[in-house]
């Protein structure tokens, strides 16, 4: 998973599915007003469906040895599919730093109009991304932030902080009414920063429930097998709580292979990040998986969207300015039954 940036970053907030439909980042028409009017050349300046100037885009993104990073990758080769006006130089996805610097490199030379990457290391990849700013190239950076503002024209990711707190906020409001409410914490990575945020957020969050105390914290390694082995612990550790949340709906699915070998249901569980088979789990309503919380891998389509408008000279539908913004933090919505049909289409294998 992805590392997030420091909350005095987070200056944009949009909803998921404006993002994944692409009614707010789509591509350009022509930098010249239709006429006079202030209006009109606003509405020129921005972002539409119909086909512009070429550009092409470099992408490095990483290794897809996970269920998210692998749709990370999809969606970034499927949203620039839908330009005519957009040719992708993407490279062989990895998670080694040295060979990621030198796909960086590589797209230089090429001298592509603009770079998206999302860096195996932040700090790591920073100097070949500032490389890439100086030789005129911007650069868009995914969710993984460089150490350094001056490598990236726009950082776009997901709120690992928010995430929590929105995991939090609704586990506490399915057990206000409940005394002495118990819940446990499947986390990620422990040597993360973004395990570290996420459950500050979900702790930050059932501080305004003073009914909730969490009894437990377990970290596995967002795999299966890790979520089945750690969820097995906790089950065994803990004999009676009332809620779960799950930080990663890859590791949910072993997660939840231990719940029903354990023979338990008498909890609710909420996922994380937004996987198919989450969505899946929770449209049929049959066992203890009610919500997920999303980390949306859209992210990468609308880095595309984002890199074809900076390309043309366009900003973005929907806002007053002419340019793209700086950063765009994007919103962990909550998807349980009520509105699981709505994120369907998005759910990553």
């Amino acid at each position: 998973m992805s590392q997030n940036v420091n909350t005095t970053r987070r200056r944009m907030l949009f909803g998921t599915a404006a993002l994944s439909a692409g009614a707010l980042l789509t591509a350009c028409v022509s930098n010249q007003p239709k006429d006079g009017g202030g209006g009109d050349a606003q509405q020129a300046a921005v972002a539409d469906d119909k086909p512009g100037k070429k550009v092409t885009i470099g992408f490095a993104g990483p290794q897809a040895d996970h269920g998210w990073l692998k749709a990370i990758n999809d969606n970034a080769k499927n949203r620039a599919k839908k330009y005519k006006d957009v040719t992708l130089e993407a490279t062989e996805g990895s998670n080694d730093t040295a060979a990621q610097i030198g796909q960086v490199e590589t797209l230089i030379n090429k001298k592509v109009d603009v770079l998206v990457i999302l860096p195996a290391d932040g700090k790591a990849l920073t100097q070949v991304a500032l490389k890439a700013m100086r030789a005129g190239i911007p650069v868009i950076n995914l969710d993984r932030a460089f150490a350094s503002a001056q490598a990236y024209r726009c950082w776009i990711g997901g709120d690992n902080y928010g995430m929590g707190l929105n995991a939090g906020h609704y586990i506490g409001e399915k057990l206000k009414d409940k005394k002495n409410a118990r819940v446990v914490e499947l986390a990620g990575l422990d040597n993360l920063e973004l395990t570290k945020q996420r459950t500050k957020g979900f702790d930050d969050a059932l501080k305004n429930y003073p009914n909730i105390e969490k009894v437990a914290r377990q970290a596995a390694e967002f795999t299966v097998e890790s979520g089945q082995a750690k969820m097995s612990q906790l089950l065994q550790a803990q004999k009676n709580f009332d809620a779960l949340w799950n930080h990663d709906d890859d590791q949910g699915v072993g997660a939840l292979r231990a719940i029903k070998q354990a023979g338990r249901d008498d909890f609710l569980m909420v996922g994380g990040a937004g996987a198919l088979s989450a969505f899946q789990e929770i449209k049929q309503d049959r066992g203890v998986l009610k919500a997920t919380v999303l980390y949306p891998p859209t992210m990468a389509a609308s880095a595309i969207d984002l890199a074809r408008a900076l390309g043309q000279g366009k900003g973005i539908g929907g806002m007053a300015e002419f340019e793209i913004p700086s950063s765009v933090t994007l919103y962990s919505a909550v998807v349980d039954k009520g509105n699981v049909d709505q994120y369907m289409s998005t759910g990553f294998r």
